[in-house]
């Protein structure tokens, strides 16, 4: 097993981790394994998934329909319904 030694953290960082790991009762040393691990695990699952403009783009699909537009249009309007609340205008 590998040992690896930090240097540089400032005071305010090494005293947020060394609360973190007393209030999830580990070591600090098995804190910030825990928070190396979990980042690293975040980094491939986001590298595997979709972004988000990926998704939206496969949910988005195609229009597949064999009404012409002017019915499809007409249909839709018919069904809305007329709000007093709006009779007025704005």
């Amino acid at each position: 097993m590998s040992n690896l030694q930090l240097k540089g953290i400032d005071d305010q960082l090494y005293q947020e981790l060394k609360n973190l790991a007393s209030h999830e009762n580990r070591s600090l040393s098995q804190q910030v394994l825990f928070l190396i691990r979990s980042h690293l695990a975040q980094r491939r699952r986001s590298f595997r998934s979709d972004t988000a403009a990926q998704t939206l783009l496969s949910l988005a699909g195609s229009w597949e329909d064999s009404r012409p537009a002017d019915q499809i249009i007409g249909e839709i309007k018919s069904a809305r319904r007329s709000s007093v609340k709006f009779s007025d205008g704005l």
